[in-house]
């Protein structure tokens, strides 16, 4: 089993860099959080978008799931924590811009087009969600390689989450109104660049290239 005492150094270098300047940073953190950016990113461990964007404490509202995953705006029973986030970020933080963030080797998305274990409980489910997105990549791409289809798969499910987003009622006015911006973004971690979606193109076009200087 894995010593977790590495991240327990982590924290303390967090605290001699970060927290030792006559303690400002503690003082803003105290003060409240006030991000203009959601980010809706993956659970997975190579994607987390506050290293990926070297963003500082109190600048990105993040939240993470299986697949960047955005379900349909419904009020009825179970739980919500998804929806619960996004309402939060956009009504009371009013985050100016919404960053859907897919990413490159997915797991959630390869469960979509290949099936989950049968052990599984909740995946299943959850991804099924995205099930346009499936379509949508085994139509097009009935005869690429599966790896092509699992990428174009991962992007259309950026777009599923985003058509999703307009579903509810309060990021819709706002968005029609022009004060919050929705963003589909891509990284592909096999090139390391970052791509987004163009509404006038239809395409993932990339935002970020790899500087070989």
């Amino acid at each position: 089993m894995q010593d977790i005492t590495k991240f327990l150094t982590g924290f303390r270098k967090f605290q001699q860099h970060c927290l030792t300047n006559e303690g400002e940073l503690l003082e803003q953190l105290r003060q409240g959080q006030a991000p203009k950016v959601l980010m809706i990113a993956c659970c997975d461990s190579r994607v987390d978008p506050a290293v990926l964007m070297d963003s500082d404490l109190g600048e990105l509202f993040t939240l993470r799931n299986i697949a960047s995953i955005v379900p349909p705006y419904e009020r009825g029973g179970g739980f919500h924590g998804v929806s619960s986030a996004i309402e939060y970020a956009v009504r009371h933080l009013q985050v100016e811009h919404i960053v859907v963030l897919g990413h490159r080797q997915c797991g959630g998305v390869h469960a979509l087009l290949n099936g989950c274990g049968p052990d599984d409980d909740f995946i299943d489910e959850w991804v099924n969600i995205l099930e346009p997105a499936r379509q949508l990549a085994m139509e097009k791409y009935a005869d690429a390689n599966p790896a092509e289809r699992e990428r174009a798969c991962e992007q259309a499910s950026v777009l599923v989450s985003l058509r999703n987003l307009l579903t509810f009622p309060w990021i819709k006015e706002r968005f029609e109104n022009e004060t919050l911006i929705l963003h589909g973004w891509y990284f592909d971690l096999e090139t390391g660049e970052l791509l987004s979606y163009h509404p006038d193109t239809k395409q993932f076009e990339t935002l970020v290239a790899i500087d070989h200087d």
